[in-house]
């Protein structure tokens, strides 16, 4: 018994949505199977693939040293006095974007170090 792959075709977009759930249902019924499983373990999967690779660090305040903390930033971004200045004054802002995870610890530790607060989005 050979099956006719695109008669079934046909017949499911002619079907409605309620007959394709007494579909499903009949043949989760009859095999011992759960349609709902094999999607939840791949979505499981995918979020495990998906891991971080590209970072954001993102001054959260500039705190008391706010001087060596512009010095900090303009050492780690390359920018200007004037570029520096606004960007540690319009906290929190992002330092850097699309950065490695080891980049972004780095950078973390010397605006830290200066007395600023980061976070690594």
């Amino acid at each position: 018994m050979a099956l006719d792959i695109e008669k079934i075709i046909a017949d499911l977009k002619e079907s409605t949505i309620v007959e394709l759930n007494d579909l499903v249902s009949a043949i989760e019924e009859e095999f011992g199977v759960e349609a709902a499983a094999p999607v939840a373990a791949a979505g499981a999967g995918a979020a495990e693939a998906a891991e971080q690779t590209e970072f954001t660090v993102e001054l959260a305040s500039a705190g008391s040293a706010k001087i060596k903390v512009i010095k900090a930033v303009r050492e780690a971004t390359g920018l200007g006095l004037k570029e520096a200045k606004a960007l540690v004054d319009g906290a929190p802002s992002a330092i850097k974007e699309g950065v490695s995870k080891d980049e972004a610890e780095e950078l973390k530790a010397k605006i830290e170090e200066a007395g600023g607060s980061v976070e690594v989005k």
